[in-house]
């Protein structure tokens, strides 16, 4: 698997936090560090509780001060799946130990086993580089009337510029040769649209690589038919969340693959499987996620003989067909349990693969940080010119809406209702659907001052309309930084 970030090696045992996890997460954590002490790894393993105990204790979050403290004294997590209780209010752990800690890249490598492991494309070697703290992922999500909910996309130009040079350097670094960007801003123009315009910059001060951008939907398409024209994919977090594990099923199993949570001294090492609750205790999972996952682990903290040793076990394994039940087949030659299958990885150290390519490991990333910020943003003059204002409304058609509007008295002038996106005032059609849920546009004569939509928003309440939310309405050297409706 390839490498993250080089530290020399050393002789002394580097500590690593260890959550053994929900689910199938303590027999496959025991198998991967089974396999891992028969190597040699200089690991000084610190267990730490995280998941499903921890939330049932009464701790939302699903990690505990002590779990921690521990984590920010070794800097380095191995960590089994966990499972995150439904309904409570319970964010996912996942998601909070890479915003708190600031993982801002996640590295999924895919790489086709054929033809021991069945897949339709044998030459695929895919990394996706997925952006792991905006967009969506930021969990905020409001119900704001009885019909209409919210989820905020959030895109920002220093974390898309963060993850994009990573990915640039991370393709340099491991012999990659083109770096590929997905979004989807045909249609989310200013979030979407940042993220591709980031890319291209960045693209520019890489002229040894090849780049390209594709819409999301037709990008997906291309992979899913023929990912052996991709190497290096970036992305927005959703969308690397979900092309991330389509590309892991396209190499045969989504228990094959692992993941590195990248930050700046500090990371994080899982499969990208869930818990699997079903299958626990049976015996029977798959621990080569998170063994993948160790390698990778290895790497990073500077042990990458150690890391080739076991990546080259595990391969042989493959290779003389001793499989696990998820990629059991015809290829196959027995079906192992889970601790017989690490046993099988053990008796094959110090063996090299006979037909499987063993990925290098132990390339070094350059000195300076894939997150050191290049492209500087212009100063730019920012002016407020309106307000948009969302209201919770079911009084009657649009035009009994707007009349009540423009009979509130401000200095802000009503040019345009719309009702989820779609305009319905001043032109619309008697076809279009509407709900609750109402985004009235008011803009000034030149700029629009704060008092001015203050004044507004006393109008409006005074008038009787439920106000939900305000969006200031702002201009960035002249040009709009909102989506524009057909009235304006």
């Amino acid at each position: 698997m390839p490498s993250l970030n080089f530290v020399p090696s050393t002789a002394v045992a580097v500590p690593v936090a260890i959550a053994h996890g929900d689910g199938i997460g303590p027999e496959i954590m025991g198998s991967v560090l089974s396999i891992l002490d028969a190597a040699g790894a200089r690991i000084e393993p610190r267990p730490i509780e995280i998941g499903e105990r921890v939330y049932r204790a009464g701790v939302p979050s699903g990690i505990d001060d002590e779990a921690l403290a521990t984590l920010e004294a070794t800097r380095v997590l191995l960590k089994a799946p966990i499972t995150t209780p439904q309904g409570g209010g319970y964010k996912s752990l996942n998601v909070t130990i890479r915003k708190m800690f600031g993982l801002f890249a996640n590295v999924r490598p895919s790489r086709a086993l054929s033809p021991f492991v069945p897949t339709l494309h044998p030459q695929m070697d895919v990394v996706i580089v997925r952006e792991n703290e905006e967009d969506v992922y930021g969990g905020i999500e409001h119900r704001q009337t009885a019909d209409v909910t919210q989820c905020l996309k959030l895109i920002t130009r220093s974390g898309s510029e963060r993850i994009i040079r990573y990915a640039f350097e991370y393709a340099r670094a491991h012999g990659r040769r083109r770096v590929s960007c997905f979004s989807k801003d045909n249609i989310m123009k200013i979030t979407d649209g940042l993220f591709h315009s980031v890319f291209n910059e960045i693209a520019a001060e890489y002229p040894d690589l090849e780049h390209e951008h594709l819409i999301v939907d037709i990008g997906a398409a291309k992979l899913a038919v023929n990912p052996e024209r991709f190497d290096v994919i970036v992305l927005p977090n959703l969308y690397g969340d979900i092309l991330s594990d389509v590309a892991a099923e396209l190499c045969g199993s989504v228990g094959m693959a692992g993941s590195a949570n990248v930050g700046d001294g500090i990371a994080m090492f899982e499969a990208i499987h869930g818990s699997a609750p079903d299958i626990a205790g049976t015996g029977i999972a798959n621990p080569s996620g998170l063994l993948n996952a160790a390698v990778m682990m290895l790497s990073h903290v500077g042990q990458t003989n150690v890391a080739k040793i076991v990546q080259d076990a595990w391969l042989c394994t493959i290779e003389e067909g001793l499989h696990t039940r998820d990629i059991y087949g015809a290829q196959s030659l027995r079906c192992l349990p889970t601790r017989e299958f690490a046993a099988a990885v053990i008796d094959r150290l110090g063996r090299t693969p006979q037909r499987l390519l063993s990925p290098a490991i132990g390339n070094a990333l350059p000195d300076t940080p894939a997150s050191a910020s290049r492209v500087q943003a212009p100063a730019e003059k920012k002016e407020r010119i309106g307000v948009d204002i969302f209201l919770d409304w079911s009084g009657g058609n649009v035009e009994k809406l707007a009349a009540g509007l423009q009979s509130a008295p401000s200095g802000l002038t009503l040019k345009m209702i719309t009702n989820r996106g779609t305009q319905v005032w001043p032109r619309s059609s008697a076809m279009t659907r509407c709900v609750d849920h109402w985004r009235c546009r008011f803009v000034g004569d030149g700029t629009a001052s704060g008092a001015s939509v203050v004044d507004l928003l006393a109008a409006i309440e005074r008038a009787g309309f439920d106000i939900i939310k305000t969006e200031g309405l702002y201009t960035f050297n002249g040009v709009p930084g909102f989506s524009l409706g057909q009235g304006q």
